[in-house]
């Protein structure tokens, strides 16, 4: 099927040819620079992080098949030609659970769709549950919202997909669609070029080579939480978070960067201290490894790590404890 049904606008170039008399060079040097806010919205466990880890090219948004993984802002860049694409990523819009944790979430959430030139809806292909529908009803009327299509390559028969392509037109006047898979390289590619047309003419906000606005200690964090989700599967519940006691960064006669950190994973009860730590302190262990291993990488540095695992019972009821630890 076409990617774009033919009562969407089809995606265009991101600017009109040059004049002849100029070269391609010169023509490019010619063109205003664009920029604009993008905004990646849908429920849970949609594949949000991902795609914006595809679409930035690093990975800078953690990811597990945990609900609620992404609990803030987080803002991703990427410059392309003239065009440079300032992605937002989102918590899923939570539902089941409201506490003061989720209401911060929340909140996140519709500030991110209220501010933007563009909004990314993003649902599994063929899939519209409550969920989903909850975050579309966010959407702001002026702000135009693409209708992106994730985990497209699991349809097996993409004709099954036309009436449910006619219900999602019924529901919201969408922009443009667009199916994909954010693992899909070419997929992405076609995605930024659709992107490009709704950002407005001006001067860029980060230079060229900027990946996230987001700090290194922020990071940190996030990569331990990553792995804690990662290695205790279902069996944590989802308030389960990391404080950064000390990002510190040391001279070091042997190593171009050397940077210590320290931080504590927050649990509300003694049963999931004892299953973070795991029999004989391993699977704390493997936890501080695989984070000290990416965040090497990451940081391009030699890094110790250290991790303590604290009960801080109710603490994603209390607001001012969820303000506490890093929550809007």
């Amino acid at each position: 099927m076409n990617a774009t049904p033919p009562e969407l606008p089809e995606a265009g170039a991101l600017q009109s040819p040059a004049p002849a008399t100029h070269t391609a060079a010169e023509a490019a040097d010619l063109k205003p620079q664009r920029c604009g806010l993008i905004a990646i919205v849908g429920k849970p466990n949609v594949g949000k992080s991902t795609l914006l880890n595809a679409l930035v090219g690093q990975k800078i948004s953690i990811t597990s098949r945990k609900a609620q993984t992404t609990r803030h802002r987080i803002t991703g860049m990427r410059t392309e030609g003239q065009a440079q694409f300032v992605f937002v990523d989102t918590p899923g819009f939570q539902t089941i659970h409201n506490n003061a944790l989720n209401r911060s979430l929340n909140k996140t959430v519709q500030g991110a769709v209220s501010d933007v030139d563009l909004v990314l809806f993003t649902v599994e292909a063929g899939s519209f549950t409550p969920a989903d529908a909850r975050v579309l009803a966010l959407l702001k009327p002026g702000i135009p919202a693409l209708l992106i299509a994730n985990k497209f390559d699991t349809i097996h028969r993409r004709g099954d997909i036309a009436p449910w392509l006619q219900a999602m037109q019924e529901r919201h006047a969408f922009a443009e669609f667009v199916p994909m898979s954010a693992k899909n390289a070419r997929d992405v590619t076609r995605l930024l070029d659709i992107c490009a047309k709704y950002l407005p003419e001006q001067a860029w906000w980060y230079a060229a080579d900027e990946l996230t606005d987001r700090s290194e200690k922020f990071l940190a964090s996030e990569t331990i939480r990553e792995k804690l989700f990662r290695l205790t599967g279902d069996e944590l519940p989802y308030t389960s978070t990391v404080i950064i006691d000390k990002f510190e960064e040391e001279p070091s006669k042997k190593f171009k960067r050397f940077i210590k950190v320290a931080a504590t994973i927050v649990v509300e009860r003694d049963t999931h201290k004892a299953m973070v730590i795991g029999e004989s302190g391993e699977r704390l262990k493997r936890i501080g490894t695989e984070t000290r291993q990416e965040l090497e990488k990451l940081m391009d540095a030699k890094v110790f790590i250290e991790i303590w695992v604290k009960v801080r019972s109710g603490w994603a009821d209390d607001e001012a404890r969820v303000r506490s630890f890093g929550y809007e």
